[in-house]
């Protein structure tokens, strides 16, 4: 789509007011002699006001890969080694780094919030759909990501929707009872859909004072969100910005834990807290500073000595022989063969990345049934399951012997069993107290969200399954037991029973 751009990449008189041009000359030799690498015309001209106005963003392009290597110079090396997928770089592309304006002018005529910004076509928002230039393998795999469709899982799902409404929903008392009321746009946008991603439109044009007089922006609904599912202007799904934080790109930022945990750290997804107090984490805490975060392949017992987020799901981890123990991917479950958290039962993962179609037999849109039994028909059969298990096991073979990695895989797979049946029980309770008449449920056309008991359902997988499973998987001790863990199911089914009992004698 480079093509598309009506851009020819010259140099364009910006600023005609005398005093911002000297300003400007002034600056021309500072950003010059800290860019050496070749720039086209058109992200020199950014640069030249940007580094006055937004000098951090123009700081972290500069320290970027992007700024220091051109995409030809990328695809020329050993594959193995690469950064780029691409096969092939369109002409424009050839002699120049991937700057301002191939980012942010890259698919122009696509972008609804493509506006005219001193004589440039530019848009705001830089999305999956433009890396994809350099990137497609890695934008084709994170489009079959869970990930890349998370808004739209959470919002076109009409039982998460009501989960969401539970949520965000301001309550008000009127006297005798609690009111639920719906809940506003930017709510939403700052609790699930700041990791989910929101939908970013264009609202119109905004006029703004700036240090170069008055200009026009598009007026963005939605915005600003790095969410791993956003719905983007050019029509595509995702962000890649979650894990490569804008504008450096840095892969050493993508590979720490960190990074992950700003949306996996609970207690819904206590990923992050279960890896920190686990040896891994305690490994990696104690000794980063001997880990080199940046090459490719990644070499196990060379760069790094235990692993990160990225080590198990994502990196191209390789043996001190050379040998590749796992192919790098951004669809991100291709080593995961269940599906731990999110969801009242641990189940396989989806065949599609999109799960609003699947509808269970009491008409919920989970994967799987009330009583635990899955959707079968929409998840991954057993053999693709083994494929994923094993491949995950091979990265844990390169530091731990057949029978420890054969044990763990057993530990995990009973408590997953286990965290099942005691989401079944609870489950169960709430069943009762619907067909009791007790609590409304959904037959009756209400949420199953709303009741003080169905909270504590709720709680029983969303919070303290999810600890137990994902403890389980990541060696992270006591978020297992006390810490949200096993103590928390125990007692929370205890109080879900003792309110059904309460409510059942105040019912008769």
């Amino acid at each position: 789509m480079l093509g598309s751009i009506s851009v020819s990449f010259q140099v364009r008189p910006m600023i005609t007011i005398v005093i911002l041009f000297v300003t400007l000359a002034c600056m021309v030799p500072l950003v010059a002699a800290q860019q050496e690498a070749p720039v086209s015309d058109a992200t020199d001209a950014c640069l030249i006001c940007h580094a006055s106005v937004t000098p951090g963003i123009v700081a972290d392009w500069q320290r970027s890969r992007h700024s220091s290597v051109t995409p030809q110079q990328a695809v020329q090396r050993e594959q193995l080694y690469r950064r780029v997928s691409a096969m092939e770089i369109p002409d424009s592309l050839a002699t120049v780094v991937v700057g301002c304006a191939e980012c942010h002018m890259m698919n122009a005529d696509t972008h609804e919030d493509t506006f005219d910004h001193s004589d440039y076509p530019v848009h705001t928002v830089v999305t999956p759909a433009d890396c994809n230039t350099c990137h497609p393998d890695e934008r084709a795999q994170y489009s079959m990501n869970l990930m890349s469709h998370a808004h739209v899982n959470l919002v076109e799902n009409p039982t998460y929707e009501m989960l969401i409404r539970s949520i965000n929903g301001v309550m008000s008392w009127t006297g005798d009872s609690l009111v639920q009321h719906g809940t506003d746009s930017l709510s939403d946008d700052q609790s699930c859909l700041f990791c989910h991603g929101t939908n970013v439109t264009v609202a119109g044009l905004v006029e703004r004072e700036t240090d170069f007089g008055t200009m026009a922006f598009p007026d963005l609904t939605g915005w600003p969100n790095r969410g791993v599912g956003r719905l983007n202007p050019d029509g595509s799904m995702g962000a890649c910005t979650p894990c490569h934080p804008r504008h450096e790109f840095a892969i050493e930022v993508a590979r720490q834990p960190y990074t992950c945990s700003e949306c996996h750290k609970g207690p819904d997804v206590p990923a992050y807290k279960i890896y920190s107090v686990s040896k891994h984490g305690n490994i990696f805490s104690s000794q980063k500073s001997t880990y080199t975060m940046d090459t490719i392949p990644w070499t196990i017992g060379q760069d790094f000595n235990a692993p990160t987020c990225a080590v198990c799901h994502i990196s191209l981890v390789e043996d001190t022989e050379g040998e590749i123990v796992a192919r790098r991917t951004h669809q991100m479950n291709d080593r995961l063969y269940t599906r731990l958290f999110g969801l009242p039962y641990a189940h396989p993962h989806p065949r599609s990345p999109n799960t609003t179609g699947i509808t269970s037999a009491d008409g919920l849109h989970l994967p799987t049934n009330l009583d635990g039994t899955p959707v079968s028909d929409a998840l991954i059969d057993e053999e693709t399951q083994a494929e994923r298990k094993a491949t995950m096991q091979q990265v844990c073979k390169t530091c731990h012997s057949d029978q420890w990695v054969t044990k763990h895989f057993e530990v995990l797979d009973a408590v997953v069993s286990a965290t099942n049946k005691r989401t079944l029980s609870a489950t169960q309770i709430l069943q009762t107290a619907w067909s009791e008449g007790v609590v409304d449920g959904p037959s009756s056309g209400d949420s199953p969200f709303n009741d003080g008991l169905e909270k504590l359902w709720v709680e029983q997988w969303l919070f303290y399954a999810n600890s137990v499973r994902l403890s389980a998987a990541m060696a992270g001790a006591d978020y297992g037991v006390f810490e949200n863990g096993r103590w928390h199911l125990a007692h929370n089914l205890q109080d879900m029973y003792d309110r059904l009992r309460l409510l059942t004698s105040m019912n008769r």
